[in-house]
C-alpha cells in the first residue's frame, strides 16, 4: 500500500532534521545509507529474490571523500521536499535541472577560483535519490517523482484512474500505458487466466492485433525490453493480489534472459525494492538453446553468439539465481554451440506457428521455472 503525501512528506523531513540537528549541537553531520553495492546484495533462496543485505555507509560531511555526496544528497532531499510542499510531480530529469548549478570559491592556498558543479550528469542525481529511497524506505513513486515509463497493457481488464474507467479490451490495436506509479490505478475488474510478458514491443503489438489475448482470455504485457519499475510493480500487482500466472517470453540469448530474471527475481541495482518488484513464481516460456533443436529451427535462421553473448553467459552461470538444473543446462548448451535465435526464427514454421508455440509452452507445462 502506498503511502499518503502527507505521511512521506512527514518522515522525509524528519530524515533530514538529523544532519540538521547535528550541526545544531556543533558535531560533524553523518549520513546513514544501506549500501547499495554488489558485495551487499544478497540472494535470499526461500523468497527466491535478490535483496539487500545489512552493511551501511556512514557518509561523512568531514570527509573529502564524501562531503560531495553528503550535499548532493541534501541538496535533493530539499528539491524533493520542496515539491511535495507545493504539490508538483516533477521527473526526475526535472530535478537534475533544478539542482544543477556551479558553486564558485577562492581558494586561497593555490591562488585561483575554483569551480564545482554540483552533479554533472544525471546519473549522479539519479544515484542520490536511490540513496534516499533505501536510507528513508520511501519510495521515489511515493515521493510524486516520476520517470519515463515504457509499460503497455491489453486484454481483459479494467482499471480507474483519476476518476475514470478505462478497458483494456476496447483500445482498438492500441494499448493501455502504464502511469509512473501502479499503485494508484484502482483494479476495477481482472479476469484473465494468465500474463504473459512479452520482451520485444513488436512482437506484443503482433500478438495484440492478432488478438492472442482473447483467444486466450490473458492480458499481454511489455516494457519494450528491459523492463522499468512500473511495469515490474504492476506484474508483481497482478501476481500477487490477483493470483495471475505470469509467463515471460524473450530471445533465446543471454541479455533475454536476463530480462526475464529481472521480472522475477529483481536486479542488482534496486534489490532494496525486490519486494515490490520482483515476481518469483514468474515462469519462462521464451526461446531456450535447446529449442533450436526441439521446434527444429534451421541454420539458416540462427544467429552466431558474439563474445559479449558469451562473456555474458557466463556472467549468468555465476549468478545464484541461475543455479537451477534446466537453467545450467540451457545456458551451458548456449555456451557449447554459440548459437543465438530471436523469437521471430519460429516464424520459419509459418506465421501462426508463434500462438501453437506459446500455448504448447503454457498449456503443455513445458516453460521453465
Amino acid at each position: 500500500m502506498a503511502k499518503a503525501r502527507d505521511e512521506v512528506l512527514r518522515i522525509l523531513e524528519e530524515w533530514g532534521q538529523g544532519p540538521t540537528g547535528s550541526i545544531m549541537k556543533l558535531e560533524e553531520p553523518v549520513l546513514e545509507i544501506p549500501s547499495r553495492t554488489l558485495s551487499n546484495t544478497v540472494w535470499d533462496p526461500e523468497r527466491k529474490m535478490l535483496v539487500l543485505g545489512p552493511e551501511k555507509l556512514r557518509r561523512r560531511f568531514l570527509d573529502l571523500k564524501e562531503a560531495k555526496r553528503f550535499m548532493q544528497t541534501m541538496l535533493m532531499l530539499r528539491l524533493i521536499v520542496q515539491a511535495i510542499r507545493e504539490g508538483v510531480y516533477p521527473t526526475i530529469r526535472d530535478l537534475y535541472y533544478n539542482g544543477k548549478h556551479t558553486m564558485e570559491f577562492r581558494a586561497e592556498a593555490v591562488g585561483k577560483v575554483i569551480r564545482e558543479n554540483t552533479w554533472d550528469e544525471q546519473s549522479e542525481s539519479n544515484a542520490v535519490i536511490e540513496d534516499i529511497e533505501v536510507a528513508t524506505g520511501i519510495l521515489r513513486e511515493e515521493m510524486g517523482l516520476s520517470a519515463d515509463v515504457k509499460g503497455k497493457v491489453v486484454g481483459p481488464i479494467i482499471v480507474r484512474s483519476k476518476g475514470f474507467e478505462i478497458d483494456a479490451t476496447k483500445l482498438g490495436d492500441t494499448a493501455l500505458s502504464l502511469p509512473p506509479n501502479p499503485d494508484e490505478l484502482d483494479v476495477v475488474k481482472v479476469e484473465a487466466n494468465y500474463v504473459l510478458v512479452i520482451e520485444k514491443d513488436a512482437i506484443f503489438q503482433r500478438l495484440n492485433r492478432e488478438g492472442f489475448w482473447k483467444r486466450e482470455n490473458c492480458l499481454l504485457i511489455t516494457a519494450k525490453g528491459m523492463p522499468d519499475r512500473a511495469t515490474r510493480r504492476f506484474v508483481r500487482r497482478l501476481n500477487e493480489e490477483y493470483k495471475l500466472p505470469v509467463y515471460v517470453l524473450t530471445d533465446s540469448d543471454p541479455y533475454g534472459w536476463y530480462i526475464y530474471s529481472v521480472y522475477k527475481s529483481g536486479s542488482i541495482k534496486l534489490s532494496y525494492e525486490s519486494d515490490r518488484l520482483a515476481t518469483p513464481n514468474a515462469k519462462f516460456v521464451g526461446v531456450t538453446a535447446s529449442d533450436i533443436k526441439n521446434y527444429s529451427i534451421k541454420d539458416e535462421y540462427v544467429i552466431k553468439a558474439t563474445d559479449r553473448d558469451i562473456k555474458r553467459a557466463q556472467e549468468l552461470l555465476k549468478y545464484p539465481w541461475f543455479q537451477t538444473d534446466q537453467w545450467k543446462r540451457e545456458i551451458e548448451l548456449f555456451l557449447r554451440t554459440k548459437k543465438k535465435v530471436e523469437i521471430e526464427a519460429l516464424s520459419s514454421h509459418g506465421l501462426r506457428f508463434l500462438h501453437d508455440y506459446l500455448i504448447d509452452k503454457i498449456h503443455g507445462n513445458k516453460f521453465i521455472d
